[in-house]
């Protein structure tokens, strides 16, 4: 497995022109009329930039709950999926390639831990796995949290996963090139695959048979749409929690799914919770302190002072999981080595020449057939005309999360760090982000 950066990459039929992709992010575009305008100026600039691939960031497949924070779009109606033709539309007029994520949070929504939502739709529960670990009942019990589950009947699985397959054929009908499921994260997806999660007692206690259903219910409804999922490991969970997916689990996994039928995988390290093991880096000060988001953290987690305790946590995760390089690489190539279809390999990447290694420039480094970036986007929308045309060209995210905390209180994700700002206009002024093409 050795591959370049310029060259094509076949998923499921579908060609991407180079090995380039922008990762799933939130995008906050909200869930009104004009979402797809909104993701379309989100979107767009990486495919004019070049990117061989941009996936769509979390989308719900469900009308009410399972957002994991505020102004997430929904997918659940045909009207709600033609609105977002534009997005299509913008990515497709510069022969590029856009995916829709697939989501629902299950005991990560926003009905979880969104005081402010939570107070504004008390009858709207969790669907949850399993009853929640005794951990998260125990966060609950201090206030931070708050419970009311629905555990999914075995009926109520097979609706979930049809919902799955209803979103998947809308978002074929308006245009969208493959369909791609958020299995990480902890979302819903994880919460099967999960031993902390999972304690089931019918079919569905092996997590693997719902990315199965989920499968097949995509092919019934969509056709043999291109179909990506991530595949992770909860190896970083606190010392605490005793069992969760390990690496071994994850390649078993990633094995089982490549053989049932799924075009390409994206392994991951991660979690049993929503850490800082999923966003390494440093602590998000500037995110935390700006005044202007404070009235949004009460709300979220119900009083200023909760808010600073959520932020003084944020601080011991930080120093867990302090920036780093490439840290699913190791992962993605033990993926690489079991399966046949791509792998796609995210995480903490930065620089051209660690792209082409990730690749395979020199086969004992080669871990995955294409490579993404997720924040890095934030700072330079335009990000791949630079990547593609400079070999030793470098991102300019700082890592410093100041993009992510200020989504918990509605806003969207974008760079707020001065210095990184100040070097993408003094690039732009350059002309660095006009589109070249790779050699």
């Amino acid at each position: 497995m050795t591959a370049t950066l310029g060259e094509p990459l076949d998923v499921g039929g579908l060609t991407l022109p180079n090995r380039l992709y922008r990762a799933p992010l939130l995008e906050c575009a909200g869930d009104g009329a004009d979402a797809g305008e909104h993701l379309a100026d989100e979107l767009e600039p990486a495919a004019r930039a070049g990117a061989g691939l941009v996936f769509q960031g979390a989308t719900l497949v469900r009308g009410e709950g399972g957002a994991v924070a505020p102004n997430m779009t929904r997918i659940d109606t045909d009207a709600k999926a033609e609105r977002l033709r534009p997005v299509v539309d913008a990515v497709h007029d510069h022969d590029g390639r856009i995916v829709v994520q697939l989501d629902h949070g299950g005991l990560r929504s926003l009905e979880t831990w969104h005081r402010e939502y939570r107070a504004a739709h008390p009858d709207l529960q969790q669907l949850a796995v399993s009853l929640p670990p005794v951990h998260l009942r125990a966060a609950a019990r201090t206030g931070f949290l708050s419970y009311d589950p629905h555990v999914l009947t075995t009926a109520e699985v097979y609706d979930l996963a049809a919902d799955f397959g209803r979103a998947a054929r809308r978002a074929v009908e308006v245009g969208y090139d493959g369909i791609h499921l958020s299995s990480a994260n902890m979302g819903i997806v994880q919460q099967f695959c999960s031993p902390y999660y999972n304690d089931r007692d019918d079919e569905f206690d092996d997590g693997g048979r719902f990315l199965e259903l989920v499968h097949d219910e995509i092919r019934e409804r969509a056709g043999d749409v291109p179909l990506f999922t991530k595949v992770p490991t909860e190896e970083e969970r606190p010392p605490f929690v005793r069992t969760g997916l390990s690496a071994d689990d994850a390649v078993d996994l990633a094995v089982r799914l490549a053989e049932y039928g799924y075009d390409a995988l994206a392994p991951v390290h991660g979690s049993t919770f929503w850490d800082m093991s999923l966003i390494r880096g440093q602590y998000p000060a500037r995110g935390w302190s700006a005044g202007q988001f404070q009235s949004g953290y009460a709300a979220a987690f119900g009083s200023r002072w909760r808010a600073r305790a959520v932020a003084a946590a944020t601080r011991v995760e930080a120093a867990r999981n302090p920036p780093a390089r490439g840290w699913n690489a190791d992962l993605c190539r033990r993926v690489s080595e079991r399966v046949d279809v791509p792998v796609l390999c995210e995480g903490g990447i930065r620089e051209r020449p660690q792209i082409d290694r990730l690749l395979g420039d020199d086969v004992a480094t080669a871990a995955c057939d294409a490579v993404g970036l997720g924040r890095p986007f934030y700072a330079e929308p335009e990000l791949p005309a630079r990547l593609l045309a400079d070999a030793e060209s470098e991102a300019l995210c700082a890592d410093c999360n100041n993009c992510i905390v200020p989504q918990a209180a509605g806003a969207p994700g974008m760079c707020r760090t001065p210095p990184v700002l100040r070097q993408r206009g003094e690039l732009e002024r350059e002309g660095a982000y006009g589109r070249r093409e790779l050699d």
